[in-house]
């Protein structure tokens, strides 16, 4: 059993929805297929505005705020390791956290228990979370409980700085959908269009030359 998306690259150049064109660049689908075709990955089935009240136009009422997270196991190794999560706010302040042991057999998945975020402000605070497997973070993301445009960002401030063949993004607050962008189309990384907290995130190049490189971010859409 597996499972494959359409489409995953060209035979012609031509604007499509493949995920590695013509000249085999990867374009953003690509980055997320490499997250959500991952071995072992963490997920997260989040409950908020925009399940409670899909429609704008329908009355506001209480909102439940909860999230369940899931370790998928496609190996055929049973592994063990630790889940991390925590509710912050828009800078990346931590509100509240939690972590657990857990142990998943191979080709399994397993759910945690659902977590209550009653009373939280679903338009400035996220759930961010994380697997960690022999001291390793192998999986990790972010959620929000309203629709991005509704979602108050901050400006997130990012920077880089380039070492070798390693790119070291630096964040001031919370940056949904980090994309760095370079004139250099051949430009593959190891890692784009990614969600990080404030902090730093080292990205690998594995092609491609990393000039003029621009950062931009969910805040940058006007």
């Amino acid at each position: 059993m597996g499972a494959v998306y359409w489409q995953l690259n060209d035979i012609w150049p031509v604007a499509s929805w493949s995920s590695i064109d013509y000249y085999g660049r990867w374009k953003a689908l690509h980055y997320f297929a490499k997250r959500f075709f991952a071995p072992i990955m963490i997920s997260c089935e989040e409950i908020g505005e925009t399940t409670n009240r899909p429609a704008v136009v329908m009355r506001p009422s209480e909102i439940e705020t909860s999230a369940r997270l899931n370790i998928a196991n496609e190996t055929f190794e049973d592994i063990e390791g630790t889940v991390h999560w925590e509710l912050r706010d828009h800078s990346s302040k931590v509100l509240q956290q939690g972590c657990e042991r857990i142990a998943v057999p191979a080709l399994s998945s397993h759910w945690l228990e659902k977590i209550d975020f009653a009373q939280t402000d679903f338009l400035q605070n996220y759930l961010s979370f994380s697997f960690e497997k022999d001291h390793k973070v192998v999986s990790e993301g972010t959620v929000l409980f309203t629709a991005p445009k509704h979602f108050c960002f901050l400006d997130p401030e990012l920077s880089y700085t380039i070492e070798k063949n390693l790119i070291k993004i630096k964040a001031s607050n919370y940056a949904k959908n980090v994309w760095i962008s370079s004139p250099d189309s051949d430009l593959i990384l190891s890692d784009n269009f990614f969600d990080m907290n404030a902090g730093e995130k080292t990205i690998q190049i594995l092609s491609g030359k990393p000039e003029a490189l621009e950062l931009h971010s969910v805040y940058n859409i006007k």
